[in-house]
């Protein structure tokens, strides 16, 4: 098969994939920085092969991009716009290549814009926004190499794995899936290809460095994945997680559920059936590990792409075809309702009664308290506010004890705020024992005074004589675990901080 893609096929996958890409342009700002871009941005300025919850893609992409345009709002969300005005041409090229025309491919990459849950993940920068351009790519090249019978490429199938392997390490979870596909159908014949093998080489060096990382500091990836599991994450029942992936796939659900369909029981989706295997041993993977719904979410492009092909078929005779405008139109009309729910659009007091009209409760994949907004929603508030309280205290103190004060955070949204905002109000970084803020340490210098972010009095009365309360943290839009903070100061430490910190780690 040819890689010519004909102009009047063409123009309609770039008409949707720049429409995906205004889109995000367009609402870029929502309610401000969220919790993991002032995470992300903290990494990128401590480069190093690995981190305690991903791999390192996430921060080099986010180093280069505030290198190069700033750390603006606008600067840190622009690659995950980017990334999904890729998907939208990924997904139709895979339904093209399952043999598709121009209705398969339109419908595949529209059902991508649709998708509730992409429009969340592609609003700011996050390893979620790319990593659906990697399983996507994979499935792409292997398709390719199983219609063309050409095994070169495998090799590019190696080198897109390793480098989404450096991206999330969620990614074993599709070569699992892939590789028991393969071994449930004839396709297993691919495994006698010299190339598929070199591929999963070229994958594995790609990845070394990330695992000699995670050697070397006793594989704290690990150690956090199971902290998250034990304390973290929601456990969901295999229906629960079901019906998890039909509300983040809302708009595009009887797209995906052809492509199952074309997968398992359509003539021509018959060669591809390992594909549809693959969804489904990642779908009980994921049950069986309690992991998050939105953890499937990278294997929907296959699927999106062979409902297209599915739909194109059933709806080509006469009789049926004025249901191509029809689902065109209820899955338009199902993104419009649903994008409140997935990007802040609308201010918040307009956002709540919407919600309760829609009759929505806040969703919850984590065990914290939720408050009156969703988590994704409430993260992006108070950031601002919480570095210029600290500052107000910061700037309270004697000048002999500024100049050996610590600030301290108990996790690194708060932390990474500090670090955010800090050189513009003249604080220094803050320092914490969550995740890999821990592996960066508490500093050349031993303090004296540390302010504290949260906490209660009587847990640090344990290692500071002296602890006073000196300002208060108020937002309301927040998460109820960070509102109403008290900022501590304390002085006097019963030990150095350094004799301390290891029991501040806190992976999770």
């Amino acid at each position: 098969m040819r890689l010519r893609w004909p102009a009047n096929e063409w123009g309609i996958v770039a008409a949707l994939a720049v429409a995906k890409l205004l889109f995000h342009l367009v609402t870029f700002h929502g309610y401000g920085i969220f919790r993991d871009e002032l995470y992300y941005i903290a990494c990128g300025r401590h480069l190093a092969w690995g981190y305690v919850e991903f791999p390192p893609l996430i921060a080099v992409l986010t180093r280069a991009v505030t290198t190069l345009l700033g750390d603006s709002l606008f600067a840190i969300r622009l690659l995950p716009a980017l990334a999904g005005a890729g998907l939208v041409v990924l997904t139709a090229m895979i339904a093209r290549e399952l043999g598709g025309g121009r209705f398969a491919q339109g419908l595949a990459g529209l059902a991508v814009i649709v998708v509730p849950a992409w429009m969340s993940v592609d609003h700011f920068m996050n390893t979620n926004a790319f990593e659906p351009l990697f399983w996507a790519g994979c499935i792409w090249l292997a398709i390719r190499a199983w219609n063309t019978g050409d095994s070169r490429y495998w090799l590019g199938f190696g080198v897109v794995a390793g480098l989404g392997l450096e991206n999330k390490h969620a990614m074993l979870f599709f070569g699992f899936g892939l590789v028991g596909g393969l071994l449930l159908t004839p396709l297993r014949k691919s495994f006698a290809q010299r190339n598929l093998w070199l591929g999963g080489v070229i994958a594995a060096l790609i990845f070394l460095p990330n695992i000699l990382w995670q050697i070397s500091l006793d594989w704290p990836t690990l150690e956090f994945l199971q902290n998250a599991v034990k304390y973290k994450n929601a456990i969901l029942t295999p229906w629960q997680f079901f019906a998890t992936e039909l509300g983040l796939t809302v708009a595009a659900v009887p797209v995906w559920l052809a492509g199952l369909w074309f997968f398992f029981f359509h003539p021509r989706g018959k060669t591809y059936r390992a594909l549809g295997w693959t969804y489904v041993i990642i779908f009980a993977t994921l049950c069986v590990l309690h992991g998050k719904g939105y953890y499937l979410l990278p294997a929907y492009p296959m699927l999106l792409g062979a409902g297209g092909v599915c739909l194109e078929d059933a709806l080509a005779r006469r009789p049926w075809r004025w249901l191509r405008p029809a689902l065109i139109a209820v899955m338009l009309a199902l993104g419009a309702v649903s994008a409140p729910m997935a990007i802040p659009l609308l201010p918040v007091e307009t956002f709540v009664r919407y919600a309760a009209w829609l009759g929505i409760e806040n969703p919850k994949e984590e065990r914290h308290e939720m408050g009156r907004l969703p988590q994704f929603y409430a993260d992006m508030f108070g950031w601002r506010n919480m570095a210029e309280q600290v500052a107000a205290v910061f700037h309270g103190l004697p000048p002999e004890d500024q100049a050996h004060a610590a600030i301290f955070a108990w996790n690194y949204g708060d932390a990474g705020a500090i670090d955010y905002y800090g050189p513009g109000l003249k604080i220094p970084n803050a320092i914490s024992g969550h995740n890999n803020y821990y592996l960066w340490g508490p500093g050349p210098s031993d303090p004296q005074v540390l302010i504290v972010i949260g906490g209660s009095r009587e847990g640090l009365a344990g290692v500071f004589r002296d602890v006073r309360a000196a300002g208060s943290i108020t937002e309301q839009n927040a998460m109820p675990f960070e509102n109403n903070l008290t900022i501590w100061v304390c002085r006097e430490p019963t030990m150095p901080l350094r004799e301390f910190w290891p029991m501040l780690k806190h992976y999770v």
